[in-house]
């Protein structure tokens, strides 16, 4: 093989793969999962909508959902981050050594519950941005460092947090789980707040960092900007576990950093950047978490949740991929 012929396979391959990131669910095949996902639940588990139903799920839902959304950052922006998960476990743990179960603490706990997360944010954002390497060898690396962290902390499952933080995560306001509460919040926040010029950035950089940088877009503060907001937000979601289980657990955030990338793609998110809302992030989280309810309402063991994502990003691909003109396809 000459040169030429290698660095035309070359090209071909880098071709394939950059198509390959370039797919995207569309939104109605999002909607439709979720629907099918919802009406499957609610036949195999019928207390399921009823208020406890709800809260108890959506409590159970919610740290996926907030890494989502802080996925869906980075992703649009054109990068990945594998530590999100350990950035869940490393925030947690401090927040609940820093409260220690006394009351009166759940605000010093959730400050430093957001205030880890952002700090672990900006580091992966200063590596990838400042010192341009590979987002997914870089939080890789990073993902070990943060569980390393997390386990010095606090070595082995424990603590309690205050009362009042898991009486209120438990809690309805009319009617309405506070858990639920906060998912539409998080939705109502990036509706409100995606005008910004950082979120403009953000996704200018992830769809074409080339024309961006032309434009006179920062490229490198809009990287930076999306990791540390994604670092902000899975901080979180460490508060929403510690609401949830009430202690500490270093080793929460095991699966979370990959169910999170699959909530995206599942979400209508191009993991090439530049496409995409933490609005599908939202829902593609769900999706993902009614699949491991049906899971366990069929009496299957949880060691099949893998399979069940994989099998819920496939059809989510393939009903796009089926909708989609001849053309495209």
């Amino acid at each position: 093989m000459t040169a030429t012929d290698k660095a035309r396979e070359i090209e071909e391959r880098t071709a394939f793969f950059d198509r390959v990131k370039g797919i995207r669910v569309a939104s109605w095949a999002t909607g439709l999962l979720l629907a099918a996902a919802a009406v499957v639940a609610a036949v195999l588990q019928p207390n399921l909508l009823t208020p406890y139903g709800v809260s108890s799920t959506f409590a159970t839902f919610l740290p996926l959902v907030l890494v989502a959304v802080a996925q869906s950052f980075v992703v649009i922006g054109g990068g990945l981050d594998l530590s999100a998960g350990a950035i869940v476990a490393l925030s947690s743990v401090v927040a609940v050594q820093a409260m220690r179960g006394e009351e009166g603490t759940a605000l010093i706990g959730f400050l430093a519950a957001v205030g880890t997360g952002f700090a672990c944010g900006a580091v992966n954002g200063l590596i990838v941005s400042r010192l341009r390497l590979q987002p997914l060898i870089a939080t890789f690396a990073t993902a070990s460092v943060f569980s390393g962290l997390a386990l010095f902390v606090l070595p082995t499952p424990g603590g309690t947090v205050p009362a009042a933080m898991t009486e209120t995560f438990r809690q309805a306001i009319a009617g309405v789980p506070v858990s639920l509460l906060l998912v539409v919040a998080v939705a109502i926040g990036w509706l409100a707040l995606r005008k910004l010029r950082v979120f403009r950035y953000i996704r200018a950089s992830g769809g074409n960092p080339a024309a961006a940088y032309a434009s006179l877009v920062p490229v490198a503060g809009a990287r930076f900007a999306s990791y540390a907001i994604c670092g902000a937000v899975c901080g979180l979601a460490a508060v929403a576990v510690l609401g949830n289980s009430g202690s500490g657990d270093p080793f929460i955030g095991g699966d979370l950093a990959l169910n999170s990338i699959a909530a995206v793609v599942i979400g209508g998110i191009a993991l090439r950047g530049g496409i995409g809302s933490p609005i599908g992030a939202i829902a593609g989280a769900i999706t993902l978490s009614l699949a491991s309810t049906i899971l366990f309402s069929v009496g299957l063991p949880t060691s099949w949740r893998a399979l069940a994502t994989g099998l819920v990003v496939i059809l989510a691909l393939s009903l796009s991929a089926l909708g989609a003109p001849r053309r495209q396809r």
